[in-house]
């Protein structure tokens, strides 16, 4: 690793949190330069290209239509070489501790890994944004909170853990969406009984009508969940309203609507270590997405930034068919692209006086999407419990580079949870202009919930 990453790295362990997050102008100039437009190296190392802009247009050599999942412009790209349990030795400094521990656990486990495309690009008006972030953009609360900023990336030139984890947390998704995924939570066996979720979220953060965080009334994300399938489960809604600053208004608000009282109420469970919906208690609430929530109850600290293995430019993962995907003990590792990419990799802490079902958490971060790729969730023993795995994809329709399916491996049950799936599902709507920020409320999901 270049002296620059360990500079930085070293920079990020040192600086205490909330002591000016905001850089000089001759620090964010960068930028656009020797940096990409959000923050990551723009030099290639080793097998590790540079990055050239990435994906912002349909490629020349897919074809595609609108409402149509995403074509793989990288099919024709041949295994470069594979990674398996007999010879992990050799790999051993780019596999995460969750990648060793899997191979470890499943001995026909393995990384198919291909050539690295720094495919993840954003629209203009959110680089400009990230640029004029760097300048004006402060932690408050101690790390649970961001104020001056607006839109795009808060931190891209990160000071410290927490920065990181907000630029993972407010990374740009758009500003309305929908969607339909499906969970299922696997036996050891391999059975599984999939749910269908229809789900959307309104980002007040990438609300191009507003220009600071302060317009935001402290919320970053209505967030509204819909269970349809199966029948048992049908007409469960959940209502979400993230803060922006954990420490004002009493933080983040939930609400659930269950046809079986037909009642509205207030959900406090939705949040930190309690079972995440529709997860079959394979994780927790604040797991979904890689992180989400505060960032209260842990320290955290840089550890380096390294080159890792992550699943990135998932397209064939998201083409297969889920009976395809779904297999015993783990996903079908035949189906998933592993890419070497610099992660920032950093650990989160249990506080004394806090409590959480995972003591210490680490993750793995890729520098050009600033999301969480990777994390290994350890309980109060110091033992690896579960691992997580992002697959990130480039949706050049957007463009914007965030996660497919997502998957919790439980190492001790034996078990893994695979959700977000969109694989036999419609195609996600990015561009959901119709969507009203006025029916975010707790009887409007009690309304959808009795249709």
């Amino acid at each position: 690793m270049r002296i620059s990453f360990l500079a930085i790295g070293t920079l990020a362990m040192l600086l205490p949190v909330g002591a000016g997050a905001s850089v000089p102008d001759a620090q964010a100039n960068r930028l656009g330069n020797d940096l990409t437009p959000i923050g990551a190296e723009k030099a290639g190392e080793g097998d590790i290209p540079a990055w050239t802009g990435g994906l912002t247009t349909v490629p020349s050599n897919v074809t595609y239509k609108v409402g149509d999942h995403l074509p793989d412009p990288f099919a024709s790209d041949p295994i470069k070489y594979t990674v398996t349990s007999a010879n992990a030795a050799q790999y051993d400094a780019i596999l995460t501790e969750g990648q060793k521990a899997l191979m470890k656990t499943y001995p026909d486990y393995k990384l198919n890994v291909y050539e690295t495309r720094r495919s993840c690009a954003y629209p203009d008006n959110v680089y400009a944004a990230t640029k004029n972030n760097a300048k004006v953009g402060e932690l408050v609360g101690g790390g649970s909170g961001v104020e001056g900023a607006i839109m795009g990336f808060p931190f891209p030139i990160a000071n410290n853990a927490f920065e990181m984890m907000w630029n993972h947390t407010l990374r740009y998704r758009s500003y309305k969406v929908t969607r339909q995924f499906a969970a299922a939570p696997v036996t050891r066996s391999g059975d599984y009984t999939l749910t269908i979720v229809q789900d959307e979220a309104l980002f007040p953060w990438s609300d191009p009508a507003k220009k600071r965080a302060e317009e935001l009334n402290n919320i970053s994300l209505y967030y509204l969940a819909n269970t349809i399938a199966p029948a048992r489960e049908a007409g469960n809604v959940v209502l979400v309203y993230d803060a922006l600053n954990a420490t004002l208004n009493g933080g983040r608000q939930a609400w659930q609507y269950s046809p079986g009282t037909r009642r509205v109420r207030r959900a406090p469970n939705i949040s930190y270590d309690n079972p995440g919906t529709n997860s079959d208690g394979l994780s927790t609430s604040d797991a979904f997405d890689g992180y989400n929530g505060a960032l209260d109850r842990y320290d955290w600290a840089v550890i380096d930034k390294t080159p890792k293995l992550i699943a990135a430019n998932a397209y064939k993962a998201e083409a297969a068919k889920y009976k395809d995907f779904l297999k015993p003990g783990h996903l079908n590792q035949d189906l998933i692209r592993y890419e070497l990419h610099r992660t920032w990799n950093f650990e989160a802490k249990l506080r004394p006086s806090t409590r959480h079902v995972y003591a210490r958490r680490v993750y793995h971060n890729d520098e050009d999407a600033w999301q969480v790729s990777a994390a290994e969730l350890y309980d109060g023993r110091g033992q690896l419990w579960r691992v997580q795995e992002m697959q990130q994809i480039q949706r050049y329709n957007v463009p914007l580079c965030n996660a497919g399916a997502e998957v919790v491996y439980d190492l001790q049950a034996g078990r893994y949870l695979a959700l977000a799936m969109q694989n036999e599902e419609p195609a996600v709507n990015y561009f959901a202009d119709e969507l009203d920020p006025s029916r975010y409320t707790p009887n409007s999901i009690r309304q959808l919930g009795v249709r």
